[in-house]
């Protein structure tokens, strides 16, 4: 059983940066493809990004990519995402989420139903 718990979330005037952390435990960090969602009051959990076991492959979300990173320390158990040039429409919950895989290319792991593992979230507001 895998535990994932994300941390780095807050209030950012847009236009700014932030970055987020997920640190795993009870697993193996690096057989697992990892991914970023979110979720915006009302609306659906939405994918936004995700890196593959090694590190040598990301996939985004199009309304990120360029201003979103993500990447991962396996030595840490740690994925990251690195937020700039944040806008209001950013705002929500972002989950970090564990997919069992040693794929090479992430592309396509979208779904929610997709991936194994959740942490609780942690609350990103972006202020105009």
């Amino acid at each position: 059983q895998v535990q994932l718990v994300e941390s780095g979330g807050g209030m950012v005037q847009a236009g700014g940066s932030l970055r987020l952390s997920c640190v795993a435990s009870g697993g193996s960090f690096s057989s697992y493809t990892m991914a970023w969602f979110r979720q915006a009051p009302g609306k659906e959990r939405e994918f936004v990004g995700a890196i593959s076991w090694s590190g040598g492959n990301t996939y985004y979300l199009a309304a990120v990519r360029g201003r979103f990173t993500i990447s991962r320390d396996n030595a840490k158990n740690t994925v990251y995402l690195q937020m700039n040039s944040v806008k209001p429409e950013d705002t929500a919950l972002y989950y970090c989420a564990a997919r069992r895989s040693k794929a090479t290319v992430v592309v396509g792991n979208t779904l929610p139903s997709e991936y194994d593992y959740w942490g609780q979230g942690t609350q990103v507001t972006v202020s105009s």
